[in-house]
């Protein structure tokens, strides 16, 4: 469904003690009400839910991976359907990264897998981390990607653009800031995110800053190449796709400050903070955000991008973040990880453990989720145990509901005076 808007955002109240707001995004296809979880689809699908079940869990906004849906199904299939939200049957509010992030991320995981970047050389680079995976350890490639299986691939990275192979089948394909803004067009998302550099974990200062100029003339590219496109798209009377910046800067604060800056001087709609889930600490989160956030408009909405653990939520919104998206609640779900209020300030139970195998009782108590509703822990283990879909499917709606219910408590927490009261309870 279509609302007759362009693309807004209001904030409605201000919690005094700290920097967190409730607000409004309004989008041509519905308003987000904020501080919220925005969760990822990365193929176009919340694996093993349906759209219906996804809003039942109180989301109201859902992340596609631009770089996945390029590649498969393809831009060509999706402009049959004249968009994402016809294609995948969702008429909620959708937002698309650029493709950065998996172009480079793609290309620095793992052994056999190179980058050539024409500013980058691996004694720039502290230890053995890139975008935070450990290269020496062996990792399953459902925990870097959804692919069949992780090849090796080459990721050649200049002042033009970012060349690639598939992880599907190692075919060439080179992403610019121009055909990422026509890519995401294409998608039809409510709202885009100019490509940026996504900054490897580990960089010295130096190459840093390389990285972090590049994702500022990438955003003066994107940008005029988005006012370009806007324009056609507005006289065949399509919807207004919005676009956010992105801020990087590494871990440094004079860059995570001037990147701040210079991105809230462009006419972007919106902010996006970009590589804090890249092999950072918890701290150095945190530190970025108080760099950060004080030094972006007020009237635009803010994105932080790829963060999502319950103590990290609380950081965020207490630092004044809008929206944030995760996989962490549908990845822990797949392998029997269920998000619980426990006093012990453990969030996570392992169902597939023996404690639940003879427990009567709902994943938490009180949840209204539908698993919650009509399903004991231990039936729910005992479909983990035999690798019944259904097992994977439940866990998800219990924990995509747990999230947004605590959004739900933060946002009345945030108009009533009492988030820090709501933050000491659980943590």
């Amino acid at each position: 469904m279509l609302f007759m808007v362009d693309f807004g955002f209001r904030v409605q109240a201000k919690d005094k003690k700290t920097k967190a707001r409730v607000g409004e995004i309004m989008t041509p296809h519905g308003i987000i009400q904020t501080p919220a979880f925005v969760p990822v689809g990365t193929q176009g699908a919340v694996k093993s839910l349906t759209p219906e079940e996804i809003r039942e869990c109180g989301t109201q906004l859902f992340f596609v991976n631009t770089y996945h849906t390029y590649l498969r199904p393809g831009l060509d299939v999706i402009k049959k359907f004249g968009g994402l939200h016809q294609f995948m049957g969702w008429d909620g509010p959708i937002i698309t990264d650029s493709g950065g992030f998996q172009v480079f991320s793609l290309g620095r995981r793992g052994k056999g897998a190179e980058v050539a970047d024409e500013n980058l050389d691996p004694s720039s680079v502290s230890g053995s981390r890139f975008h935070g995976l450990d290269t020496k350890k062996k990792m399953k490639p459902d925990k870097i990607l959804s692919a069949p299986r992780a090849i090796a691939s080459l990721v050649k990275i200049s002042d033009e653009g970012a060349e690639f192979r598939s992880h599907w089948d190692g075919t060439k394909h080179f992403f610019t800031p121009e055909k990422a803004m026509e890519y995401q067009w294409v998608l039809g998302s409510d709202i885009h995110i100019a490509f940026d550099d996504c900054t490897p974990y580990g960089l010295t200062h130096e190459k840093a800053r390389i990285s972090m100029d590049r994702t500022h003339r990438w955003a003066a590219r994107s940008l005029s190449a988005n006012a370009k496109i806007k324009m056609q798209n507005a006289k065949l009377g399509k919807p207004y796709q919005a676009l956010y910046g992105s801020v990087q800067g590494s871990i440094y604060e004079d860059l995570r400050k001037e990147s701040a800056k210079f991105i809230s001087t462009l006419d972007f709609d919106g902010i996006a903070i970009g590589g804090v889930s890249v092999g950072e600490t918890k701290k150095e989160m945190v530190d970025v955000l108080d760099w950060v956030v004080p030094l972006l408009p007020v009237e635009k909405p803010r994105h932080l991008l790829g963060v999502g653990e319950i103590d990290d939520i609380f950081a965020l919104v207490a630092r004044g973040m809008d929206t944030f998206d995760c996989v962490q609640p549908t990845r822990l779900a797949r392998v029997g990880c269920v998000y619980i209020n426990a006093a012990s300030r453990k969030w996570e139970m392992d169902i597939t453990k023996k404690a639940c195998a003879e427990d009567i009782r709902p994943i938490e108590e009180g949840c209204e989720c539908y698993a919650c509703q009509h399903f004991s822990r231990a039936y729910i283990h005992h479909l983990f145990r035999v690798k019944e879909l259904l097992a994977y499917r439940l866990a998800t709606i219990h924990n995509i509901h747990f999230i947004n219910s605590l959004m739900e408590d933060i946002r009345r927490a945030i108009e009533d005076g009492s988030l820090l009261d709501l933050t000491k309870q659980w943590l």
